[in-house]
């Protein structure tokens, strides 16, 4: 068996190639590329023999020949990703996670957003399909039509089988924030839904409800915002906080549906002639980027939107380069509460009697 040369490089000539790399560390092609692509059957082969194969592609600059794979899988190595938006927040903190993956592995990604719109959900799958690409990454998204290609979800809660679910514990993430705002000493507490059209509305939702009553905190009707516009900026939430302000002020916290509508509704609190903790305690979720440095600092629950959008397309991936392996129909996730400034104990804010009247 030959020794790696540690200040050599193969003298061929050309890029290194599977072959003179397999030439030079005395194993065949097929071993190598069983250790490269990390196949199933790569648990027979040894650790030394594993580490000398991934030593020598990285020292010398091993690249796989894309277009002779494509050849011989007849894939495109490309990707469609469909997303309903790709503003600051939730989504860019899972896209950077599927891309990070994806550009690691050397797949192309076509990304299109459809805004909530159903026409255009069905003709951005058409155009993908007709690109030929090897499988479909979903973030909070439903295909209309099932496809051939593997699909993976980012909660996208699909029933269709063969799906790949990517999915948050929604009971564990209401039980962090009820639990957080019930020791805190808040009883009376607004709740917000999500858009239909998002996906996770109904689950966190009814996780809420459920958490809620084990805690015996009332969701009362009167309290409840129930978000409908197609918004992704902190208008989301302003203006519903500011006309359930107008009509009641009898609540001492608000959890929000996500971080960009917990942004709004603090401002709105704001320009009531109000302050965010002493009056209203806030709690967001997804824990976005802006929100550690928001003034207050943002109470929320932190989705692990990176790792997510990680083990999404490298399950993607799998599925594509392994189709005849079986894969689970749900991968779950638990979030952590990120406690900050936006909430406090009732016992240490004010509470004139003025501010339960109607604004």
């Amino acid at each position: 068996m030959k020794e790696l040369n540690k200040d050599s490089k193969p003298d061929t000539g050309k890029p290194v190639t599977l072959k003179t790399l397999a030439e030079y560390l005395d194993l065949s092609p097929a071993t190598i590329s069983i250790v490269l692509n990390d196949s199933p059957v790569a648990k027979s082969i040894s650790l030394a023999t594993k580490e000398r194969v991934l030593d020598a592609a990285k020292k010398f600059e091993y690249r796989p020949n894309l277009h002779a794979r494509m050849l011989r899988t007849r894939l495109t190595n490309t990707i469609g990703v469909i997303v309903p938006e790709l503003s600051e927040g939730y989504f860019t903190g899972v896209m950077l996670g599927v891309e990070q993956y994806l550009l690691q592995e050397g797949f192309l990604y076509f990304t299109v957003s459809h805004l909530g719109r159903a026409d255009l959900r069905e003709e951005y799958q058409e155009l993908l399909m007709s690109r030929r690409v090897d499988g479909f990454l979903l973030v909070n998204t439903e295909l209309p039509v099932s496809v051939t290609p593997p699909v993976v979800g980012v909660s996208s809660h699909s029933k269709e089988p063969g799906v790949s679910n990517i999915l948050l514990d929604h009971n564990f993430a209401a039980r962090k924030a009820l639990h957080h705002l019930h020791e805190l000493g808040h009883r009376k507490i607004a709740f917000m839904k999500g858009q239909r059209y998002s996906l996770d509305s109904e689950a966190r939702w009814e996780s809420i409800l459920s958490i809620a009553n084990e805690l015996g905190i009332t969701v009362r009707p009167e309290l409840c915002i129930y978000l409908e516009k197609n918004l992704w900026s902190p208008e989301l939430g302003y203006q519903p906080v500011r006309e359930l302000l107008a009509r009641t002020r009898d609540f001492t916290a608000m959890f929000c549906f996500n971080d960009t509508a917990a942004i709004g509704a603090i401002r709105a609190i704001q320009d009531a002639g109000l302050s965010c903790p002493r009056d209203i305690s806030v709690i967001g979720f997804d824990d976005i980027m802006v929100g550690e440095y928001f003034n207050p600092r943002l109470t929320t629950v932190r989705q692990p939107l990176h790792k997510m959008g990680w083990t999404a397309a490298q399950m993607l991936i799998k599925r594509i380069q392994f189709p005849e392996l079986t894969y689970p129909h749900e991968v779950w996730f638990e979030p952590e509460l990120v406690a900050r400034e936006s909430t406090a104990s009732i016992q240490n804010t004010s509470q004139p009697s003025s501010r339960r009247g109607k604004g």
